[in-house]
């Protein structure tokens, strides 16, 4: 099962059938296969497309981190920001933010989207042409370097006495990471690599290996920081992919 965000996946499928090389209906199965009820307003992807948009854009932000973001209605940008996740065509302006919700018995649950609608002013041009692989690229090995030398002066074993590592180990192991074929070979990396860093965070900020509180505020803090590096990254390649599927930009 992919663990990458619904809305990279949304994105990077979507942007594809609108290409012509698949069926919007099943791109949108193949975006969210581990879902099992989907909701909401995704009629607006056939909208969208019938009015001539080639790009679904996608971005994971935060309270307090809106990089990324179209601009919206502060209902909008509060809705994405608690979500951490929305997508945006950036021609027309418009956005999806989903819901995501676990139901059901414990031993017998179920995922259920819902997508809601909101309005949101296009994307300036220049702010997608800044979208460049080997820019982030280097802004995420740039996080990953100082992060692991702020990790080093700290008190901490991350994986002793703990089945961390081997989690972490078979999470990325066994990702089907559920992208569409003919992603540039770059951003795909990319993609690959944050989302990488994301699944380690996530098994990581489940653990508290620090010896004194202090080292572990630390810790926390430094895990909080590479999560959010790891986000952008992988929203900013997301988008640059769906720009090259799209036809908007050369497949580096």
């Amino acid at each position: 099962m992919s663990t990458l965000p619904a809305c990279a996946r949304l994105s990077l499928w979507v942007t594809a059938a609108w290409a012509g090389h698949l069926d919007l209906d099943d791109a949108v199965r193949r975006a969210m296969p581990d879902v099992d009820e989907v909701h909401g307003a995704l009629d607006r992807l056939a909208l969208w497309q019938d009015f001539g948009e080639r790009v679904l854009g996608c971005a994971l932000p935060r309270p307090g981190d809106l990089t990324g973001m179209p601009r919206g209605s502060l209902d909008f940008t509060g809705a994405a920001a608690d979500s951490g996740e929305c997508v945006y065509v950036p021609a027309l302006g418009g956005a999806l933010v989903p819901t995501i919700e676990t139901y059901g018995p414990e031993g017998d649950t179920g995922t259920q989207i819902t997508w809601t609608a909101y309005d949101c002013e296009p994307t300036p041009v220049h702010q997608l042409e800044s979208l460049q692989e080997s820019q982030i690229e280097r802004d995420l090995a740039e996080l990953v370097r100082e992060a692991t030398a702020a990790f080093e002066t700290l008190d901490v074993q991350p994986w002793a006495g703990s089945t961390a590592r081997a989690e972490v180990d078979s999470r990325v192991r066994d990702h089907d990471w559920g992208l569409p074929p003919g992603l540039p070979g770059r951003a795909h990396r990319i993609l690959v690599l944050a989302g990488s860093i994301a699944s380690a965070v996530d098994v990581a900020l489940a653990e508290s290996p620090a010896v004194h509180g202090h080292d572990d505020g630390a810790r926390h803090a430094l895990l909080l920081r590479l999560q959010a590096g790891a986000d952008r990254a992988l929203a900013q390649a997301t988008t640059s992919c769906a720009l090259s599927l799209g036809g908007l930009r050369p497949a580096r």
